[in-house]
């Protein structure tokens, strides 16, 4: 699997800039099969930082209805990446 397809997008959230600005931590939504391994080796390749920690977990895919038709979303990976303590990703630009 390619390390773009394993890393889906970042998760922004308040709760995860939290995180990020007190721990270290970031959070990124990811491929259902990917491991914890593979989660760390792309996030490495693709941001040129070290990972210490990774934490994962399944969100369950929620009931939402349209009218009288009713459907799910689907379920998902989250991962939560420790980085090492000097090392960012910024994905906003700053102006």
């Amino acid at each position: 699997m390619e390390n773009t397809s394993i890393i889906r997008r970042p998760c922004v959230t308040e709760k995860s800039i939290a995180s990020t600005e007190a721990a270290n931590k970031v959070v990124f939504e990811v491929a259902v099969s990917a491991n914890k391994i593979e989660i760390k080796k792309a996030v490495q390749e693709l941001f040129g930082v070290t990972v210490l920690n990774v934490n994962t977990m399944r969100v369950p895919g929620k009931k939402v209805r349209m009218g009288r038709y009713q459907g799910t979303k689907p379920a998902w990976k989250k991962a939560i990446v420790t980085l090492r303590e000097g090392d960012t990703i910024e994905f906003f630009e700053s102006a």
